[in-house]
């Protein structure tokens, strides 16, 4: 599994349109408020074009690309955090998930109401921001009650718990996320129990009209792009009819669907791309005649951290890893080009692993 990312936004800014869209699936998508009521999960397949050009080099039975777990939580309404809407039910949802789909809503169309009555992307993004925002004061809350008493006994881990606390009560009560509020390494560790909403990263998706693809943002989708680069977030456009359209067509069709387009890529390849780089991802790959796999890890992950993605066994009883930069594989046709010209390594426990690397494990159990 490479990731788990929920798409959630305010009712009717095509949210389950996107969801059926990317991951093909029958996610009711109607002209309604809370068209979703439970949760729907799909999981989506990672386009990554190094793992084809690896299975032309190393023919395979099987070849399995990484992917992303894709959960399409009910639209959010003002008033959510006091269970306004269908509420805490679906901002639950949201604390299971690594990293936050906001679909917004650029487009106009009179036939699709909006729940606000007019089309206002900053003020949808406000709306979201400010309900999780609530929720997490909640968390807070009974964080602090937890503690308060040990504090004032005395406890000093307690009381570094609760200036930390304090920390983020005035974040929140400023309106800014848990993710603004800056902590040093060992006060995330004091706080690694406390799992706030808005300490996820957010990819904003601006769901556009489809003559705006391909060109430059329209003013809609450029106040989006502006609020995501100031908050460090990340943002793609993407249009819901149309990723509908490229669900529907076959490899070969899509290629061209995209450049009849004039798009370099799909709304899901630019999903996986920034969703990857907003949480840090890296794939390393391994290879052989039974399978050709893609995996995923966060950056700075050690050999034996990557070699229990596959195995817990594997990380236990990590003795080597045997490792060739995906270059050096292409470059000299396989493993046995590499070995040649000396790119064959053997790297231990400490051995930080390369976007890319082409592995193999040595463990004993």
């Amino acid at each position: 599994m490479g990731f788990k990312c929920g798409i959630v936004g305010l009712p009717n800014v095509g949210k389950s349109t996107i969801f059926n869209a990317l991951t093909r699936g029958s996610a009711l998508a109607a002209n309604y408020p809370f068209a979703t009521i439970d949760p729907n999960v799909g999981i989506v397949p990672v386009p990554d074009k190094r793992l084809d050009i690896l299975t032309g080099i190393v023919p395979t039975k099987r070849v399995v690309p990484t992917t992303i777990e894709v959960v399409d939580i009910a639209g959010i309404v003002k008033g959510a955090s006091q269970g306004e809407g269908l509420g805490n039910q679906f901002l639950s949802h949201i604390a299971e998930v690594d990293a936050i789909i906001e679909v917004v809503r650029c487009f106009e169309d009179k036939e699709i109401v909006h729940v606000s009555g007019s089309i206002d992307p900053l003020r949808d993004i406000e709306i979201i921001r400010t309900e999780l925002i609530l929720k997490d004061l909640e968390v807070l809350s009974k964080y602090k009650a937890r503690y308060d008493k040990a504090a004032k006994s005395g406890d000093k881990k307690a009381q570094q718990i609760l200036e930390l606390l304090s920390r983020y009560e005035k974040a929140f009560n400023e309106g800014r996320s848990a993710v603004q509020v800056v902590c040093g390494k060992e006060e995330k560790e004091l706080l690694k129990e406390v799992h706030f909403l808005t300490d996820k990263p957010v990819l904003y998706a601006a769901n556009v009209a489809e003559s705006e693809l391909g060109g430059e943002d329209g003013p809609m989708a450029a106040a989006v792009r502006a609020k995501a680069r100031d908050e460090g977030s990340a943002m793609i456009r993407i249009s819901g009819k149309v990723e509908e359209e490229i669900s529907r067509l076959d490899e070969g069709e899509r290629a061209e669907f995209l450049k009849a387009m004039n798009l370099s890529e799909s709304g899901l390849d630019q999903l996986a791309r920034e969703g990857h780089s907003l949480l840090k991802l890296i794939a390393f790959f391994t290879v052989g005649e039974t399978e050709n796999r893609a995996w995923t890890v966060r950056g700075g992950a050690t050999a034996p951290e990557a070699a229990g993605k596959i195995h817990s066994d594997f990380e236990k009883g990590f003795i080597r890893a045997e490792v060739i930069a995906y270059e050096d594989f292409v470059a000299f046709n396989g493993e046995q080009g590499a070995r040649e010209k000396g790119k064959f390594r053997l790297e231990g426990k400490e051995y930080i692993v390369r976007d890319g690397d082409i592995m193999h494990f040595r463990f004993s159990v």
